[in-house]
């Protein structure tokens, strides 16, 4: 998958970054932010992640619900970038301050069931995850919106947020609860005393009557803005479905998450979305990828046993001697100095004690001051190190290769996996880089 020409394409407006939870969908949108900014766009980014990595990594404070202008992005032709984290309350609340005369406004800020209805129904972060998608593109401010979907197990209910919450305020209890409000006055009253006397009593001893009387109120003060909430919503699944909107599945090269991301792949299909193709997140490789697993477990057990490994002809040893010959192999010359700086690796070379048992008649190496038994073992360590990456390696090649025979149409960017977090714009650019398959980006 060719990024860059995604990223360059002036008709691209909304990239959206969708997969299961934990594959780095933050970084990849945050990633394609800087990249697309530097290459000359004004880009906006939108997470709905509260671990606020993002801010984190771009040297801001905090992220809010406005926009934030992103320092040190070496944009050029105007290239910038702001960032954004989405407050769903604070979205919900603009919704209503927009929408309703000020009297009214307040009535519903102060409902409790609006209250709780803001703070946490279920799909409401999803609905406004839409919402303020909707406002940033409608303002025009930027010419790239990419969207960082919410840390949900669907990552694709956002899709489904506004038909959901649609159904609840189409519901038949809400079109109960708004019946009286509808009738109006005295004669509302007798409706709602006569009526609605059965239903209310036994929803107010199941609900609390107080609750009960706060939905009514929340219902009478929403009635003119539900089909505003429905409008915007369905205006805004179509401008997914548009041209100019791509969307990106995110996984890493795990069962699991591949599993999910032919989920997302068939459903967006589905729903007609245009899929620009995979990123395969935090792939393994190695730079001796011609040892294979059997070769390099062959040699550690070799090297534990005392036996010859990759030497000349002539040459022999056993156990607990020397090597005899003049230079030392190429593995052991890698080996040795890691012995001398105490690497993270030493302690697999030297966990088993009785290995060690020769080390006062062992022949010291004059340049690092390690023992041949030393080396030895480290080597052993190393290789045994090198088959489990293999096999890890092989692990991730065959579920790829399972993916890609059920969907060949998707195409796919991989993205080689970092030896340690992301933390700042220089990591976001290196991930950038990989995304793009290591070119510059003023390539």
């Amino acid at each position: 998958m060719e990024l860059d020409p995604l990223l360059d394409d002036r008709g691209t407006r909304i990239i959206v970054c969708c997969g299961a939870g934990g594959v780095g969908k933050t970084t990849t949108a945050a990633a394609l932010g800087v990249r697309a900014a530097e290459r000359g766009r004004r880009v906006v980014v939108l997470t709905i992640d509260p671990a606020r990595r993002l801010a984190q990594s771009m040297g801001i404070d905090s992220l809010d619900n406005t926009p934030r202008r992103v320092e040190g992005i070496k944009g050029s032709d105007g290239g910038e970038l702001h960032a954004m984290m989405l407050d769903m309350k604070r979205t919900f609340d603009e919704i209503v301050e927009a929408h309703a005369d000020a009297g009214r406004a307040r009535a519903i800020l102060e409902n409790p069931f609006y209250q709780s209805l803001s703070a946490g129904f279920a799909g409401t972060q999803e609905y406004m995850a839409m919402e303020k998608l909707g406002q940033l593109r409608a303002r025009d401010e930027w010419d790239l919106i990419v969207v960082d979907t919410p840390p949900s197990r669907s990552a694709l209910d956002f899709l489904d947020a506004p038909k959901r919450l649609g159904s609840f305020l189409d519901g038949k209890f809400i079109k109960l609860l708004m019946a009286p409000a509808k009738v109006g006055g005295r004669a509302g009253m007798k409706f709602l005393n006569v009526g609605m006397s059965m239903m209310t009593g036994t929803l107010g001893k199941l609900l609390g009557g107080q609750f009960l009387k706060d939905v009514q109120t929340f219902v009478a003060a929403m009635d003119t803005m539900f089909g505003g909430f429905r409008t915007r919503a369905d205006a805004t699944y179509k401008l997914l479905q548009a041209p100019g909107t791509a969307f990106l599945v995110v996984a890493t090269p795990e069962r699991d998450a591949l599993r999910e991301a032919a989920y997302f792949v068939e459903r967006l299909a589905a729903e007609e979305m245009p899929l620009a193709g995979l990123v395969l997140n935090r792939v393994h490789g190695s730079g001796a990828a011609g040892l294979s697993a059997e070769r390099a477990r062959a040699a550690a057990e070799n090297l534990d046993e005392g036996r010859i490994v990759d030497q000349g002809d002539g040459k022999t040893g056993e156990r607990g001697s020397p090597a005899t010959d003049s230079e030392p192999s190429e593995l052991a010359t890698a080996a040795a100095p890691a012995v001398s700086a105490g690497s993270e690796a030493a302690p697999t070379a030297t966990a088993d004690p009785a290995a060690q048992h020769d080390d006062a008649s062992a022949v010291r190496n004059d340049d690092t001051g390690a023992t041949d038994v030393d080396v030895r073992h480290l080597t052993a360590g190393l290789l045994r190190l090198h088959a489990e990456r293999m096999r890890v390696l092989a692990r991730e090649r065959h579920t790829r290769d399972r993916f890609t025979a059920r969907h060949p149409e998707v195409a796919v960017a991989e993205v080689a996996a970092l030896p340690g977090d992301v933390h700042d714009l220089a990591g976001l650019r290196a991930i950038g880089d990989r995304l793009t398959g290591g070119r510059t980006p003023s390539a």
